[in-house]
């Protein structure tokens, strides 16, 4: 549930619906929308902050577990919203100044359009700890690119020409499947680029169109949908061997992501999925579970999730 971010420091994280109030309270009143957009920026990076630091110290005691993890999260991020809200810290202060020299030297519909943008670019938070990139999910794709008609009505987007193109792109459907899923964004954009080659390396149709199967899900014999047939490499006994399978197809990215989620939610096999936080152990799960058999999957997965790249594609 999303709070108001003129609300004094009651919301524990924020999300693609405080972005959207902060784009709102910018056309009312920009310069009070620069003060909070600054305040939201701060408390991230404070969260960001001592999640490493809390990663440097054993959680493996008598009395962690992963519900002690959960609510030290939640603890860690009202600290991080009460500083920015005192101003201790003054990195808020400093961020307001410079948004504020930009709309105070631009007038009118255009000054409003800058300070949205500058709000477009603030990372997403989620409540519970996701690694050392977790704080640095730019919003790149936000609520103007989820409106597009190119990606509302399914038509053929672009090849990406870079991973930030691609995350560009498909970020709003991660958003959305990480509400159903409890699996932050980031980690389901991770898996799309590993299985897709950040979607360069697409399944294809027999025509050559796209198939938007973002996430190499196969067929199987229960699926109703479109399929296409292409050549894969699977792993028996740890050797790598060429066959060919039946592939879903779909309209576009959103149905993949749709679909992606609803396969982790309904399948008995991927209950341990469900609402991973960690970006290793995410991966793991998935290897664990059968996604693939290619012994190194969980280990080239995490490594897209915590690596360079990814983080550099989110803070665009």
């Amino acid at each position: 549930m999303s709070t108001k971010v003129t609300t004094t420091g009651n919301s524990l994280a924020a999300d693609l619906q405080s972005v959207q109030d902060l784009r709102a309270q910018f056309k009312n009143d920009p310069q009070a929308g620069v003060k909070a957009a600054a305040q939201e920026f701060e408390a991230l990076f404070l969260q960001m902050v001592m999640k490493s630091m809390r990663a440097t110290t054993s959680q493996d005691g008598l009395l962690d577990s992963e519900s002690s993890r959960f609510f030290t999260g939640m603890l860690d991020q009202q600290v991080a919203k009460d500083i920015s809200q005192t101003g201790t810290l003054g990195l808020a202060q400093l961020l307001e100044t410079q948004l504020s020299r930009r709309l105070n030297g631009t007038a009118g519909q255009e000054a409003a359009s800058i300070s949205a943008q500058a709000v477009a670019d603030l990372p997403l938070a989620r409540p519970q700890g996701q690694g050392a990139g977790a704080g640095l999910q730019g919003a790149r794709a936000n609520q103007t690119k989820m409106d597009s008609p190119a990606v509302a009505s399914g038509e053929t987007v672009s090849t990406p020409g870079s991973p930030r193109e691609f995350v560009e792109q498909v970020w709003p459907h991660a958003v959305e499947a990480s509400r159903s899923t409890g699996i932050p964004p980031q980690f389901l954009v991770a898996h799309a680029a590993l299985e897709s080659g950040w979607g360069k390396r697409d399944i294809r149709n027999q025509d050559g169109s796209p198939s938007y199967n973002l996430f190499g899900v196969k067929a199987g014999k229960s699926w109703q949908g479109k399929s296409t047939e292409i050549t894969t490499t699977e792993y028996e006994n740890g050797v790598a061997v060429k066959q060919q399978d039946s592939f879903r197809a779909y309209d576009s990215y959103a149905d993949a992501f749709r679909d992606y989620a609803n396969l982790l939610r309904n399948s008995p096999r991927y209950g341990s999925v469900i609402g991973s936080q960690d970006g290793t152990e995410f991966a793991r799960r998935l290897q664990q579970a059968g996604y693939a058999t290619d012994p190194k999957y969980a280990e080239k997965l995490a490594g897209i999730i915590n690596g360079p790249t990814l983080r550099q594609a989110l803070i665009g």
